[in-house]
């Protein structure tokens, strides 16, 4: 992982923030899948699937926010992220994701993903401090998300969201987990998608995102 984590410290370096090439095209077969044209959406985008066969590779953050936008408008869903966060294991796209199942809690899971985490997603706004972090408060449990300015790309909380609470059933089938979940951008025009897809009542405009869990 030092190699890819020098590789990717590289290309932040030529092109700002980045993705692995494997991410973004978890993301583009999902929204071809679900009816978007692959030329059109690689054209608004600036991506083709060649450029995304090595899956280590780098995408700039900007082509990937490009690619999931054009995927919404294509495709014709707009809870695209949210269905991405379901549909795509991390452990399928990285070898982050494998680092994380081999964890014994969840807080050695959180620990991998705080430590690799940037070779799938570098976001803006990520600095030095863990991105997710466990705290105490008003007597529940809380995941948290500490990523700066989410609201400028608020399906990346979209995904992460369906995705941790995806990774969660699998391992506590038929066992609600998630409590509820906060975020903090405003309703978008596809909030009623939000309490299906994550299994727990949704707090909007909140001032945190985070997921209320269970204490286990």
């Amino acid at each position: 992982m030092t190699a890819d984590i020098n590789s990717m410290t590289d290309a932040r370096n030529r092109q700002g923030p980045t993705v692995s090439a494997g991410y973004a095209r978890a993301l583009f077969e999902l929204a071809v899948k679900l009816g978007a044209d692959p030329v059109a959406l690689g054209g608004q985008a600036g991506l083709t699937l060649s450029a995304l066969d090595d899956p280590d590779a780098r995408v700039p953050f900007t082509r990937f926010k490009a690619l999931m936008r054009a995927g919404k408008a294509l495709s014709g869903e707009p809870a695209l992220a949210l269905r991405f966060g379901a549909a795509s294991p991390l452990q399928k796209i990285s070898i982050v994701g494998l680092a994380a199942y081999a964890a014994e809690t969840v807080a050695g899971a959180l620990t991998q993903l705080n430590r690799f985490g940037r070779l799938v997603v570098e976001a803006e706004g990520l600095g030095a401090e863990d991105r997710f972090v466990l705290v105490r408060q008003d007597g529940g449990t809380w995941l948290e998300d500490r990523r700066a300015d989410p609201n400028a790309f608020p399906e990346l909380t979209e995904s992460t969201w369906a995705r941790f609470i995806r990774e969660f059933a699998h391992f506590h089938p038929g066992r609600p987990y998630v409590k509820a979940v906060h975020v903090t951008h405003p309703p978008p025009a596809h909030a009623a998608a939000y309490p299906e897809a994550l299994g727990a009542p949704v707090t909007f405009d909140s001032d945190r995102n985070a997921l209320l869990v269970d204490d286990d």
